[in-house]
């Protein structure tokens, strides 16, 4: 099948989708197939019920009839489509990257650049080598902007995807010791995430830079061309402050609090604001897009339940954003009761960062400390270190937390979520 030839079919498609049962009339179905599974098997009913095309990457089930297509990889023709697609486009688009905040941060940044434009952007979290081909594919004629978000574990992942694409714009929103297996240590997350800034140089491409990070800051001295924030002598300089634990920001004497808790929150909220700024935005709307955006994603996000005050953060964590979590935490009045599960993918660091989180816990001296993990179970010898989310909830519905407040922080594998209606 050639890339070219197929262009034309893809453009009078409604969308690309390798998920079987999101396929709808006149929709491109990438058929993927694995060790347990071969969606392959679906190409006839998928054409049957109105899919414009289906791609699959095994001989037998071709049906040019039906325009059910073999190609020799699904994975590599939705690249290769999503790259030839993303050379026709005429806008700009930003990519970010980093250990942590980054999903936060697109979507801060979606808020404010809408105000102005039609901005697509990566839903959800699909931003890895099958998810940001998908949103590449999802931009239309009427999108006048992308944000793309990329996630990875490995050296040489964000090289790839951003080669997918070709930002014109990108961010770092930090380095962090997040998926330390994965990349060797914090000097390969350091070294793995700068893929995007290599990518951004080599093609003469606009950084935007947080000065206050010496890393960013020197991975980007004297490079051109550059968005700054941060620094008394950056292009836009923003104060912090926060009411009732969510943190704002002050630009020339108009402040914008976000309805987002955590000074770690603070520059995820510089960053959009710069970019709108850059792009046209006067502050006041900029102010209103930030006031607006509700959290929803279990990342920062803040709930009130039967009297109590609940910080969810469930979605992903490390050392960098777990320490974060809990220095925020300890500045709410009243009682606190912290449950934190495991932190993922340390590698042969995993057990000294926990012990270090169980440490600085102790130390700040929470009223309760639940830990859920195998991780934390090995370091924690309380009656309540447990090993599952399953056995939490056990406990949680025979002893009832008295605490005003309660976190719950944790990575995506613990699922800490499920404990909230038992809270």
């Amino acid at each position: 099948m050639n890339i070219e030839q197929f262009y034309a079919l893809f453009l009078k498609s409604n969308k690309v989708t390798i998920d079987s049962r999101k396929i709808g009339k006149n929709d491109i179905f990438f058929a993927f197939s694995g060790e347990s599974f071969n969606a392959a098997v679906l190409a006839e009913k998928a054409a049957d019920e109105g899919a414009l095309a289906v791609i699959v990457e095994q001989k037998d089930f071709e049906n040019e009839a039906k325009n059910i297509f073999y190609v020799r990889s699904t994975l590599e023709f939705l690249q290769e489509l999503s790259v030839y697609h993303r050379k026709q486009l005429r806008i700009p688009v930003i990519g970010l990257t980093g250990s942590n905040g980054k999903t936060t941060t697109k979507e801060l940044i979606h808020a404010v650049l809408s105000e102005k434009f039609n901005v697509q952007y990566t839903f959800g979290n699909l931003n890895n080598h099958i998810g940001v081909p998908l949103t590449i594919l999802s931009i239309k004629p009427e999108h006048e902007m992308a944000v793309i978000e990329m996630g990875a574990n490995h050296q040489k992942e964000i090289e790839l995807l951003s080669s997918l694409a070709q930002p014109n714009f990108g961010y770092i929103t930090n380095f962090g010791k997040a998926h330390l297996e994965g990349f060797g240590g914090f000097e390969g997350v350091i070294k793995g995430k700068s893929e995007l800034y290599d990518y951004l140089k080599n093609h003469a491409q606009t950084i935007l830079v947080n000065e206050n990070d010496p890393i960013q800051a020197e991975k980007t001295d004297n490079y051109s061309p550059k968005i700054t924030f941060g620094k008394a002598h950056s292009d836009y300089n923003f104060e912090s402050f926060s009411e009732n634990h969510f943190v704002g920001l002050k630009y020339q004497n108009i402040r914008a609090l976000s309805k987002l808790t955590g000074e770690y929150n603070f520059t995820n909220l510089c960053a959009a604001a710069s970019l709108g700024l850059h792009f046209g935005i006067d502050f006041d709307t900029v102010k209103s897009a930030i006031e607006n955006y509700t959290p929803t994603n279990m990342r920062s996000q803040v709930v009130k339940k039967e009297g109590k005050t609940l910080v969810l953060d469930t979605y992903n964590a490390n050392p960098s954003s777990m320490s974060a979590s809990l220095h925020n935490f300890i500045t709410f009045e009243g009682s606190k009761t912290i449950i934190i599960g495991d932190m993922l993918e340390l590698g042969d660091e995993s057990e000294k960062e926990h012990e270090n989180i169980l440490n600085l816990a102790l130390n700040l001296g929470f009223n309760e400390i639940i830990t859920v993990g195998r991780h934390f179970r090995n370091i924690n010898s309380s009656e309540t270190a447990f090993e599952s989310t399953a056995q939490l909830i056990e406990y949680l519905e025979q002893n009832k937390i008295q605490s005003e407040n309660v976190l719950l922080k944790g990575s995506r594998g613990i699922a800490l979520e499920k404990a909230i209606e038992f809270i």
